[in-house]
């Protein structure tokens, strides 16, 4: 059966700009699972549910599982393979003598979920995990930049890297507003009045940006031109 796995960093800006509920309504569409590994339950309600902050976001994303909108997964081989992947990738970039540590636990165990189920995608905002994926040195030259400072690379980590992860897609939160969007999922949001469309694209990529999500001024310039070149969802 086809799937996502989805880190944290997507489920807390769906949350946050109520947009929680489209879980359940992509879901029968994309016709596949959508998971989440323990340790990111853990940071979406576990934590949240235990402190003083985030209750009530947390109480949703407890109602989505609750609902299978969210299906956690936890097992001994995806542990293993995150623990690796987290070795690997937080001993790949050294500056200065040291070794970078650039991801947590919980954004491998996204990734371990997805190669150990052969997942369609991973859902991740992050855009250091992104790049790790995707362009690992063009993630060195943004932390050359970012530091000032010559990075050093590990060779043999980098390549053990690239094979786990070979094959593994990202989408972001933003994909999936504008999926919904496409889908005609947002259409009672229209606003009246001229440029309708291009102020609710707008807010919707604005509003998971502000919340977290890997996208710059240019891309989201880029995609509302894109979306709203089509005719108004029906």
């Amino acid at each position: 059966m086809k799937s996502l796995v989805f880190d944290a960093g997507p489920v807390i800006s769906l949350t946050t700009n109520n947009l929680l509920w489209l879980l359940g309504q992509l879901k029968p569409l994309f016709h596949g699972e959508f998971y989440i590994p323990k340790g990111v339950k853990s940071e979406l309600v576990d934590k949240p549910l235990s402190s003083v902050k985030f209750k009530f976001e947390a109480l949703q994303v407890k109602n989505e599982i609750k609902k299978s909108n969210l299906v956690v997964i936890d097992n001994t081989k995806i542990t293993m393979l995150a623990e690796e992947l987290l070795v690997l990738a937080n001993n790949l970039f050294k500056i200065r003598g040291n070794w970078l540590t650039i991801v947590h636990f919980a954004e491998m165990e996204v990734l371990s979920t997805a190669i150990v189920l052969n997942s369609l995608a991973v859902v991740i905002d992050e855009r250091t995990t992104k790049m790790l994926v995707e362009n690992p040195l063009e993630l060195a030259k943004m932390f050359e930049e970012r530091m000032g400072s010559k990075i050093s690379i590990n060779q043999k980590n980098l390549d053990k890297i690239r094979e786990w992860t070979k094959g593994i897609k990202v989408l972001r939160s933003v994909e999936l507003v504008m999926i919904a969007y496409e889908k005609g999922l947002m259409k009672e949001y229209l606003p009246d009045g001229n440029h309708a469309a291009r102020t609710l694209v707008e807010s919707l990529l604005w509003g998971v940006k502000i919340h977290g999500c890997a996208i710059s001024k240019k891309e989201i310039d880029l995609i509302t031109i894109i979306e709203t070149s089509d005719p108004k969802p029906e």
